[in-house]
């Protein structure tokens, strides 16, 4: 948590790179958003300032539930921010944080890769420590885990030699 005790973040090293990464976290984001057996389904993405940031989650015990906003920003390869505050046609719907989903080129230990880090910025401290206490450290961890786990499976199949045997 920050020192203003409003913002929760993990982050993460992914070994591939950053246009790979984005490629996943935009285009494959049912494969990684929620952590297993959760699973999630974009409904609307408008891709810019202002237009629709829509997905369902899917429990294992059949739960819903849908998370409808708006993107702030969208930043294309680099980041995007959504929030839960106001619907697509403005209206107030009961803001809980604003997120920031980005990427960026790093080289660690040699290994040419991709610093993900994903952010909650909440309305309130009590709003923060109510996130935190449904579990964001490991669940979004989780989601940080699996984004990687897909890129750099993909980076490794794109490294392997052609073979026609």
């Amino acid at each position: 948590m920050t020192e203003q005790g409003r913002e929760l973040s993990v982050t993460r090293f992914i070994a591939a790179p950053p246009e790979a990464v984005w490629d996943v976290m935009v285009n494959r984001t049912g494969e990684w958003w929620c952590p297993v057996p959760w699973r999630a389904e974009v409904t609307n993405w408008e891709r810019r300032p202002g237009g629709r940031a829509e997905m369902m989650m899917y429990g294992p015990e059949g739960e819903e539930m849908p998370q409808n906003g708006i993107f702030l920003a969208w930043d294309e390869g680099r980041r995007f921010i959504s929030t839960d505050a106001v619907t697509a046609d403005f209206q107030p719907a009961g803001p809980f944080m604003i997120g920031i989903w980005e990427i960026e080129p790093e080289e660690l230990d040699g290994i040419s890769g991709t610093r993900y880090t994903a952010s909650a910025r909440h309305w309130s401290e009590e709003a923060c420590r109510q996130h935190e206490e449904m579990g964001f450290g490991p669940g979004w961890q989780a989601c940080a885990d699996q984004l990687a786990a897909i890129c750099e499976r993909d980076q490794a199949n794109r490294a392997e030699p052609f073979s026609t045997a």
